[in-house]
């Protein structure tokens, strides 16, 4: 079932039971009852799959209802269960809705429900971002440490209040440290997108206490933890901000860094995985 009408459009849908349905829909397809993490893989972050475990199944995203096609060259849009050495279960979302793409906060963050109804308890948010500092050359894997969300929306809905002091899990980095003690962390903004930020902006979020820009991660990680999940964050600095970097902003930019940086910081997640 590819799914031409997508069921989060309608405005009376319950978005949670549509997650339960795409759920039981994974199970189905999979043969997996259960995953215990989940994983969104961004720019230049798709082949730590490959490195996290043996991949028993893989589907494609739009055969489950409420997923959207990936709008984006670099993103694969497929599903994939992924046996861990510990026995555990990854559920790896090669199939990221981003705001920018105009299809509403729900389908945005659809994956995140999905992997939660799942029995995902962690989930592992990457991207490939813009670094305000300096020092972080293209290609940097950075912890996130905090966001701050720029998109003017969430995904929670009516009277619904979501402590999110301890959003980015203390624990989960404290876990990645101890397989690289030398990765630094930021505070993650989100912008609407799809254009870059201007140089004004990014002196803006810096001024605000931002460190990482980007267009997703920080709608995808409240819906985790109202949905009860331990987030982990990591962006890969492809480039340096607008009015940082000196030289005109580019996707392809973002690809080549994603490209070159890929091996070792997809190694980097695997064997972060490989300790929780």
């Amino acid at each position: 079932m590819t799914n031409h009408s997508n069921p989060l459009d309608d405005p009376g849908a319950d978005p949670f039971q549509v997650a339960k349905d795409a759920a039981a829909q994974i199970a189905e397809k999979t043969g997996v009852d259960r995953h215990d993490i989940a994983l969104t893989l961004g720019s230049g972050w798709a082949k730590a799959a490959d490195l996290v475990g043996e991949t028993t199944a893989t589907i494609a995203a739009t055969d489950i209802t409420g997923f959207s096609k990936p709008a984006l060259e670099g993103h694969i849009g497929s599903l994939r269960s992924i046996l861990l050495p510990s026995g555990k279960r990854a559920l790896v979302i090669g199939a990221r809705t981003h705001y920018y793409e105009g299809h509403g906060v729900r389908r945005v963050v659809h994956s995140v429900r999905t992997a939660a109804a799942t029995g995902a308890t962690i989930m592992i948010l990457t991207n490939g971002a813009g670094g305000i500092r300096e020092n972080w050359k293209p290609g940097t894997p950075v912890l996130i440490s905090d966001h701050i969300n720029l998109t003017a929306t969430s995904p929670l809905e009516g009277a619904t209040f979501v402590d999110l002091t301890d959003l980015s899990s203390q624990r989960l980095r404290d876990v990645a440290r101890s397989i690289d003690p030398d990765l630094d962390e930021g505070v993650y903004c989100q912008f609407r997108g799809p254009n870059y930020e201007t140089p004004a902006e990014v002196q803006m979020a810096k001024t605000i206490g931002g460190h990482i820009v980007g267009m997703s991660t920080a709608l995808e990680a409240i819906a985790a933890r109202q949905a009860g999940m331990e987030v982990f964050g990591m962006s890969l600095i492809t480039n340096l901000a607008a009015g940082i970097q000196k030289t005109p902003l580019s996707h392809e930019e973002v690809i080549d860094a994603g490209k070159a940086a890929e091996p070792v910081i997809s190694a980097l997640l695997a064997k972060i995985v490989a300790a929780l």
